[in-house]
């Protein structure tokens, strides 16, 4: 990230709101306090006490709970919310914004978001959908980093009336984080979620949930590699599973019938079968950008 050339591209808002200043919107902070962002950002969360602390970190500029009061001195807002919880954040803070204001979100899902926010918000306010591919299980700014957005990608989901200059505008704020942002609908964003995203975490929540109390001392680099996603947030993870349910269902469906090829080639003493699906699997891990 280079700060002495962004400094004169930094022209994607004047002040800045974040609603949820955790790992993805602390981290979201850290960036732009690196870019030298000459505007104020403003941190808006529950907890004044860990706003403050956020403060004293030197992530944001200002604390408040009232999303209303940061929302009408912003011209760009980030709601880093639960998924479940974003569509309303969106309408309160969209009832306090100003005309010209843009809105958008860092959440994992993006049909139950865009969809409801696609219509009914106050003229000249303009909500578009974003995904920044990047974080970690854990949680809290604590663990916020200035390059956690470095090279990633970042799905954003305009929809048919999108104002083109807003666009731009949602598209230059994760270019300046040094992301790489594509363009898609939120119902292919979210089919390709559900099998890159969601589905592992689900088999990985399956694999550590069935582990026995007796098997924990044998459960080593493998097993911990493997389930690693699994300690994220139970309460994030059950309502991105619920907000996808129809591509996480899908997938889920696509993942039972290749589980079921292995079984069948396991009790068939089929190696031939078992080890095509293997090298298959090998191939596209290998085929993974680092």
């Amino acid at each position: 990230m280079n700060s002495s050339a962004a400094e004169n591209s930094l022209d994607f808002a004047q002040n800045i709101t974040i609603q949820g200043v955790g790992l993805i919107g602390g981290s979201i902070a850290a960036a732009l306090k690196i870019l030298n962002f000459p505007g104020t950002i403003y941190g808006v969360g529950r907890n004044p006490e860990r706003l403050q602390e956020a403060h004293d970190r030197g992530l944001i500029d200002e604390a408040t709970t009232d999303i209303k009061e940061a929302a009408a001195k912003s011209d760009l807002i980030i709601v880093c919310t639960p998924v479940d919880q974003i569509v309303d954040n969106v309408r309160e803070a969209a009832d306090a914004a100003q005309p010209g204001t843009l809105i958008t979100d860092g959440g994992s899902v993006k049909g139950s978001i865009c969809g409801p926010l696609a219509e009914g918000l106050p003229d000249g306010v303009c909500f578009i959908g974003s995904h920044p591919l990047a974080g970690s299980e854990k949680q809290g700014f604590e663990h916020a980093q200035a390059n956690l957005f470095d090279d990633r990608v970042c799905v954003v989901t305009p929809v048919e009336n999108t104002p083109p200059d807003q666009l731009k505008r949602v598209i230059r704020l994760w270019e300046m984080l040094d992301m790489q942002v594509i363009e898609m609908d939120a119902e292919t964003h979210d089919i390709a979620l559900a099998q890159t995203s969601h589905l592992p975490h689900l088999v990985a929540s399956v694999l550590c949930g069935g582990l026995a109390d007796a098997d924990r001392k044998l459960a080593a680099t493998g097993f911990r590699d493997t389930t690693r996603i699994a300690s994220g947030d139970p309460g994030l993870w059950q309502a991105i599973f619920l907000g996808n349910q129809e591509g996480l269902l899908r997938k889920l469906d696509d993942f039972q019938t290749l589980l079921q090829q292995y079984r069948t080639a396991i009790e068939n003493q089929d190696a031939a079968t078992l080890q095509n699906l293997l090298e298959n699997a090998k191939r596209n891990r290998d085929g993974l950008s680092s």
